[in-house]
């Protein structure tokens, strides 16, 4: 069984099945804010970005299955231009926070705050800011959604052919490249921001608060995404978006979770709304779709069904390659893990710090 790697405000823990329980490790990098992980499965190489305020982002990685860490090159922006169009951008040319961490190929994409992406071919000993889309003109319009700047929280690399990279940005809509970063699209059609922009606006694909995408592994042309406004789904490789149904208790949420072989499977985790980001009434579920979002099927046994105040945040619902063990934390610090498909969840702690990010390695 995989490790389950649990990136919190508080270190790194890694979660191992232990019979039929799930046993709980010490945290690496104690007392140090982990905002994203990633376990690349070419070769196993773990990796988890550290935002240490004053000291900056940092980037660890290991070899050995993390038994041992050391210390990789961060993504960092060139120097502000002094003349020229981009002198008087008013976003910093600083990185806040490594928000997406994705393997494709031989290749490491990173996602920023700023909304940065940066591409590493030496494993993270370097980094390269990817400045076709970072100097693109629409950039000075993308804004923070909850931040005061936008962010790419979100990368899919094609499995098929690792130049066809999707991406997703908050608030900036989903962007995609075909030669490996060298040119870029919007293919935001379908989304609808009529929630928080005008009317004339609503739209407008450079403007969309996407706040999760996810894709089928072994259906990558189908695309699920968890939008400020609802879930929708794509059947096409996200050149455009459908709506789907409202499931019951609400459509507002942060994130989604593809099933890696089904493409009519997914989950999502509700809140109540952007005004009350908490579960309806109380009662924490988990929504599952098998018909490709024309239906949808609300899990709760074993998880909180009333007081609860927890919210899972973009990156803290996964499912493992089975299809079937999913793990999921909240900014609360609730651990749960199903063994199966989220009908049953058994928590493993309530009392971990906020959690940003769950992935299985």
């Amino acid at each position: 069984m995989q490790d389950i790697l649990v990136a919190t405000r508080k270190g790194l823990f890694t979660v191992r099945r232990g019979g039929a329980d799930w046993q709980l490790g010490q945290a690496q990098f104690p007392g140090e804010p982990v905002t994203q992980v990633l376990a690349d499965a070419a070769d196993g190489t773990r990796y988890a970005a550290l935002r240490l305020g004053h000291f900056g982002v940092k980037l660890k990685r290991s070899t050995d299955g993390g038994a041992s860490w050391h210390d990789a090159a961060a993504p960092a922006f060139p120097p502000k231009p002094t003349e020229g169009p981009l002198k008087d951008d008013p976003t910093p040319w600083t990185v806040d926070l490594v928000w997406s961490l994705e393997a494709g190929g031989a290749r490491l994409w990173a996602g920023a705050m700023p909304a940065g992406l940066f591409v590493s071919d030496d494993r993270g000993e370097s980094w390269t800011l990817v400045e076709s889309l970072w100097n693109r003109p629409e950039r000075r319009e993308w804004f923070g959604g909850g931040y005061d700047h936008a962010g790419i929280h979100s990368i899919a690399v094609d499995p098929r052919d690792p130049a066809h990279v999707t991406l997703a940005i908050s608030c900036g809509g989903v962007w995609q490249t075909r030669d490996g970063g060298a040119t870029w699209a919007n293919t935001s059609d379908g989304f609808d921001a009529g929630a928080y922009m005008p009317p004339e606006r609503r739209f407008d694909g450079n403007i969309q608060d996407v706040h999760r995408i996810a894709a089928c592994t072994a259906q990558p042309d189908v695309l699920w995404a968890q939008h400020h406004s609802g879930i929708y789904r794509s059947t096409n490789g996200g050149h455009s978006w459908q709506p789907l149904g409202t499931p019951a208790p609400s459509a507002f949420g942060f994130v989604v979770a593809a099933h890696p072989r089904d493409a009519q499977r997914a989950w999502f985790v509700p809140a109540h709304s952007d005004q009350q980001r908490m579960p309806v009434d109380g009662r924490m579920v988990v929504n599952e779709t098998r018909d490709g979002g024309a239906g949808f099927r609300t899990h709760g046994a074993g998880l909180p069904e009333r007081d609860a105040y927890h919210l899972v945040y973009r990156h803290a619902l996964a499912c493992a390659d089975d299809g079937e063990t999913l793990a999921m934390g909240s900014t609360t610090g609730g651990l749960w893990v199903s063994g199966d498909g989220g009908a049953h969840w058994q928590c493993v702690s309530r009392d971990l710090p906020p959690i940003a990010s769950v992935r299985f390695a």
